[in-house]
C-alpha cells in the first residue's frame, strides 16, 4: 500500500493541532508577557528595541509561534503597552516645598563658616545655581520679590506695606491657578499671629513675606483677618511638623521662617545669635530640613527648593538649592535664573499656564535627572 498520502495527512492534522495550541499560547501568554514587560516601566523606554522585545514585545514573539511565523497574533506586545495605563504615573515631582530666606547674596552664604549645614550637608546632597537672581526688573525691597514668586511680576508693588495698603485685585497668580486645577496648597508662616488670615505684621512675623495674603481673591476685598479662603490655607510652622509626620501636607507648600530664622538682617534679642544672621538661618534649616526630607511626601518624589528673597548692594546672584530624590547631587550650573524660573518650575510641575515673566525665563529643569 502507498502510505505517503496517509502520512502527509497525518502530519498536516498534527500541525493544525499544534498551531491551534501555539496560537492559544501566543494569545494568552503574549498578553501576560506584554503586561509583565510594561510592569517594568522604564525598561521598555531605556531598553529601546532590546528590552521592548524581551518585555513588552515578548508576547509578540510568543504570538508569532502561533501563526507559523506570521506574527498576526503578536498583539501580545500591544496589549502589554495597554497595561501601562494601569501602572500609574512614572517618576515625576509630586510635592513641592519652597523655603524663602532673606537678604543675602550667594557669595555671603557659599563657603561661609556661619553656614556649615548649607555648605557641608545641603550642597553635596543636591543641586544649586550659581547665577540665580531675584527679579529681572531689579525691584526691591522684599515684598515685590515675594509677589514675583507668586505672580511673575511685582504688579506695581515697590514697598513692604501690609495687604491693607497693597491689595492686589487679580486672580492671575499661582495659588489660584493651582486651586482651579485641583492642586492643593498651603502657606506655613513661623510666628504668624492668631488671626485666621494673617494680614497684619506682628512681632517676628512679616506679612510682606507671605505673598498670598496680598491677593484679594484669597484675603478678601478689602483684606480681612477672618476671610475663610485665606484661613483655609494658612498655617503656623508648628503645624508643618505635624503635617509632615501625618502625610497631610499640600502639593505646593510655601514656607517662611520668622525674622530671626530667615537670616533677616535684624539684631533682636529673641534671635539665637544677636548679629550673626546667617548662623540663625543655617541652624534653623538644620532643624527643619531633615524633617521635610524624612517625610513621606518628600520621599515619594517630592522636591525642596531653598532660595533667598533678594540680593544686597546691587543685582547679584542669590542662593537656590534644590533637593529631591529626582534631583542631581553635588551639582551646580551657571544658567541665569530669576524668581520667574522658580514660578515656571511650579507651573510646569502641576501643568498650569505660565504667568507673565515665567514664560520668558528657563525653568529649573537642569537641576533634575527626571523632570517634571
Amino acid at each position: 500500500m502507498n502510505t505517503r498520502p496517509f502520512l502527509l495527512a497525518l502530519f498536516a492534522s498534527a500541525a493544525l493541532a499544534l498551531g491551534a495550541c501555539s496560537s492559544d499560547t501566543g494569545s494568552h501568554a503574549g498578553h501576560d508577557t506584554g503586561g509583565s514587560g510594561h510592569d517594568t516601566g522604564a525598561m521598555n523606554d531605556s531598553g529601546g528595541g532590546g528590552k521592548a522585545d524581551t518585555a513588552g514585545g515578548g508576547g509578540d514573539d510568543t504570538g508569532t509561534m502561533g501563526d507559523s511565523g506570521t506574527g498576526d497574533t503578536g498583539s501580545g506586545g500591544d496589549m502589554g503597552s495597554d497595561v501601562t495605563a494601569d501602572m500609574g504615573p512614572q517618576d515625576h515631582i509630586k510635592t513641592i516645598f519652597l523655603i524663602v530666606m532673606e537678604n543675602h547674596n550667594w557669595s555671603d552664604i557659599k563657603g561661609d563658616s556661619s553656614a556649615p549645614y548649607i555648605n557641608d550637608t545641603l550642597l553635596p546632597m543636591g543641586a544649586h545655581a550659581e547665577n540665580y537672581f531675584d527679579n529681572p526688573a531689579a525691584v526691591h525691597p522684599s515684598e515685590p520679590n515675594y509677589i514675583w514668586l507668586e505672580a511673575g511680576d511685582n504688579l506695581g508693588i515697590d514697598n513692604d506695606d501690609d495687604p491693607d495698603k497693597n491689595p492686589l485685585d487679580t486672580t492671575d497668580h499661582l495659588v489660584t491657578q493651582l486651586e482651579d486645577a485641583g492642586v492643593t496648597w498651603r502657606s506655613y508662616q513661623e510666628d504668624m499671629p492668631d488671626d485666621p488670615c494673617p494680614i497684619n505684621s506682628s512681632g517676628l512675623y512679616g506679612a510682606k513675606h507671605n505673598p498670598m495674603v496680598f491677593f484679594t481673591d484669597v484675603s478678601g476685598d478689602p483684606p480681612a483677618t477672618n476671610t475663610q479662603r485665606c484661613a483655609d490655607h494658612m498655617a503656623p510652622m508648628t503645624q508643618l511638623e505635624t503635617d509632615l509626620q501625618n502625610g497631610t501636607v499640600a502639593q505646593y507648600n510655601f514656607i517662611t521662617p520668622n525674622l530671626c530664622h530667615d537670616m533677616h538682617n535684624i539684631a533682636d534679642p529673641r534671635c539665637n545669635h544677636l548679629i550673626d544672621q546667617i548662623a540663625n538661618g543655617d541652624e534653623w534649616l538644620s532643624e527643619m530640613v531633615p524633617k521635610i526630607l524624612a517625610s513621606p511626601a518628600y520621599q515619594d518624589d517630592g522636591a525642596l527648593f531653598i532660595t533667598w528673597d533678594e540680593s544686597e548692594d546691587g543685582e547679584k546672584p542669590i542662593g537656590m538649592i534644590v533637593l529631591s530624590p529626582l534631583a542631581k547631587t553635588n551639582y551646580s550650573n551657571d544658567v541665569p535664573y530669576y524668581h520667574s524660573s522658580m514660578l515656571r518650575t511650579v507651573e510646569e510641575v502641576f501643568g498650569v499656564p505660565l504667568l507673565r515673566d515665567a514664560a520668558n525665563q528657563p525653568s529649573l529643569e537642569d537641576m533634575f535627572n527626571t523632570y517634571p
